[in-house]
């Protein structure tokens, strides 16, 4: 006898303005992403040079009773760790907005070049213009909107195609690659090595001087996620769809690859451009959550949970060298992208 599928068990959440459905196997599944990421977590804070028991970090993080292991969990190492999750948890959702803008498992902000224009918008306010840390985010998102605003003019004819989008994309990306090249190329070398380390994308050296604006920026990104996934689920239903309900698909379109690019260029302005994530966590938290199209918390939790274990094993595994975090993050990404491209040549 075959068994019927009924669906999935979903639970529906009402307010005066607002009725969402929420997947239970997607509140579960997000609920053990988190988990395991602040697990995680709690083990780089604890590994280093000096050593601390996970009971003790958890002491020093809300007790604080033993002045030391305060200093080296709040000061010296907490910064990065909280600026792992934030970023990861940032770049997953950019990925998941850009996949499902573009109905296409290959939509990365570094693959489509929007990661590339930022790294280019930074590299000119850091190495042209000399700017500072604030100059630096705000020049990688005009730099990353650059690219995406150019990007959708060579993509457009009739209406822009998530395949047409990535091919210009990609082409774009290359041709702004080498111009960072030549940026750093031209400058001097003390400049130029620190920009081509920082390019490599890497989480080392930050304070909660760095921290604590790109918190705050993300926290206000934040407040559209909502609403940016209640248009992502009307607009995968199809443009005439999606018309047919009153959104304006063009403006929609274009206001969510917006966001995307916002959330990957804070990404890039603190922490370089670090590749490959934005591509696999969100269709990871797709397949562990088994939603029928890409679901932005679990992007949001996976992509949280890879950075940080990767920035982990960047520390760790190869110690006493210690890689870029974009290194071990464009390993991980690179398998995943072979074995996405081995089952989409399998399935046709």
């Amino acid at each position: 006898m075959t068994a019927i599928d009924f669906g999935r068990s979903v639970v529906v959440l009402r307010t005066r303005r607002l009725t969402a459905r929420v997947g239970i196997r997607t509140v579960v599944v997000c609920a053990i992403l988190v988990l395991a990421a602040l697990a995680m977590a709690v083990v780089s804070l604890g590994t280093g040079d000096y050593p601390i028991p996970p009971d003790r970090v958890l002491r020093a993080l809300f007790i604080g009773d033993q002045r030391f292991d305060r200093l080296v969990v709040w000061d010296w190492r907490f910064p990065r760790v909280v600026l792992a999750l934030a970023l990861g948890a940032a770049l997953g959702v950019s990925g998941a907005i850009l996949q499902s803008v573009t109905r296409n498992p290959l939509g990365s902000p570094d693959l489509v070049g929007f990661n590339t224009g930022a790294y280019t918008g930074a590299l000119i306010v850091m190495l042209v213009l000399g700017g500072g840390g604030f100059q630096t985010t705000a020049g990688a998102f005009i730099g990353g909107l650059a690219a995406a605003l150019a990007i959708q003019l060579l993509a457009f004819r009739h209406n822009v195609t998530g395949f047409r989008l990535i091919i210009v994309g990609i082409g774009v990306s290359a041709m702004l690659a080498s111009v960072n090249t030549w940026l750093i190329l031209r400058a001097d070398l003390a400049a130029a090595m620190s920009a081509a380390a920082w390019g490599a994308g890497s989480l080392s050296g930050v304070t909660w001087a760095q921290v604590a604006p790109a918190l705050i920026l993300l926290a206000v990104l934040a407040v559209a996620v909502p609403v940016a996934a209640a248009r992502l689920r009307v607009l995968e239903l199809g443009d005439d769809l999606a018309q047919a309900f009153g959104v304006r698909v063009g403006r929609d379109r274009m206001l969510l690859i917006v966001l995307s690019v916002a959330f990957s260029s804070i990404a890039t302005a603190v922490a370089g451009p670090i590749a490959f994530l934005a591509l696999a966590a969100p269709q990871l938290g797709r397949r562990l959550a088994r939603t029928p199209s890409t679901a932005l918390a679990p992007a949001a939790a996976m992509g949280a949970l890879l950075l940080v274990t990767c920035d982990w094993i960047s520390q760790r595994v190869f110690a006493p060298t210690a890689l870029p975090v974009g290194v071990v993050t464009v390993s991980v990404g690179g398998v995943y992208l072979a074995y996405l491209l081995f089952a989409e040549a399998r399935r046709n």
